[in-house]
């Protein structure tokens, strides 16, 4: 569907830039971005292999065990109809460290797994349960503190202070993941 979407505007955009006589600029903006968005795609590519690599320091280091420990209190809250050693747990837990330490791509698999597993637990194969969307909302949501992705966007725009977005993505992390909860039980109470 999306791909339609984005068909769409690149034809009306065509089609306006013919009418209005600077068909010209589509061309060279084609060409130009097109550029840039490689450039920004190999400086992504580094930084994430980097938070990728550090990400498994802090794995093998026992880092991330802390971090789920701290999680677990939450998750067992969230989840309760979730078993505390199911393997849908721990995954949800890797989920919810990847996430808050900003890698949402690292947090990918993670929540593929823990979805698959909470699939496993499920009676109606064909309805979702309420774990199910709940940990939709909380990964959709995700509290960050560093948000690695957008530090990097900023630093291969040529940002001079990229980390200044760290405060203000705490707060906006925060309060959607606050949001997001709170609508998940108030929903699922009415339906």
């Amino acid at each position: 569907m999306i791909n339609f979407l984005w068909l769409g505007m690149i034809c009306i955009a065509i089609v306006v830039a013919g009418f209005s006589g600077n068909i010209e600029i589509v061309a060279e903006s084609i060409f130009n971005h097109a550029e840039e968005a490689v450039n920004i795609a190999f400086s992504l590519i580094s930084i994430m292999a980097f938070w990728l690599g550090i990400m498994k320091l802090i794995e093998k280091s026992g880092l991330i065990e802390v971090i789920k420990t701290i999680f677990q209190p939450i998750a067992f809250l969230l989840f309760p109809k979730i078993p505390r050693k199911h393997p849908a747990m721990n995954a949800i837990l890797m989920n919810m460290s990847a996430n808050f330490l900003g890698m949402g791509n690292a947090a990918t698999p993670f929540g593929l797994k823990a979805m698959e597993e909470m699939q496993k637990l499920n009676s109606t194969p064909d309805t979702a349960t309420d774990e199910m969307c709940t940990f939709l909302v909380l990964n959709t949501s995700s509290l960050t503190i560093i948000p690695t992705t957008v530090i990097a966007l900023r630093i291969s725009a040529g940002s001079l202070n990229a980390a200044e977005i760290v405060l203000p993505t705490i707060v906006a992390t925060f309060c959607s993941t606050a949001v997001a909860l709170i609508m998940d039980r108030l929903l699922r109470r009415r339906y």
